[in-house]
C-alpha cells in the first residue's frame, strides 16, 4: 500500500489495516518458522505496517498542534 492511498484512508480505516497487517506478519512469520517463506512478503509486510504508524503519527503531531 502506497502512502498516497493510505492518506486517503481515515482514522479507523488506518487502525482496522494496521490490525489486519500485524495479523498477516504473525502468520508469515509462524509459517516461516516450520517452513520456507517468501522473505519478500514479510519484507513488504512490514513496511506497510511501517507506512501505517507513520502516517498515523503525523496526523496525531497535526492535530496536537491545533490545540
Amino acid at each position: 500500500m502506497r502512502a498516497q492511498e493510505i492518506r486517503e484512508l481515515t482514522d479507523d480505516e488506518i487502525d482496522a489495516q494496521i490490525e489486519t497487517a500485524r495479523a498477516e506478519l504473525f502468520n508469515l512469520r509462524f509459517r516461516a518458522s516450520f517452513e520456507e517463506a517468501d522473505t519478500g512478503v514479510i519484507r513488504t509486510t512490514r513496511r506497510t505496517i511501517a507506512r501505517l504508524l507513520t502516517i498515523r503519527q503525523e496526523r496525531q503531531q497535526v492535530g496536537d498542534a491545533d490545540v
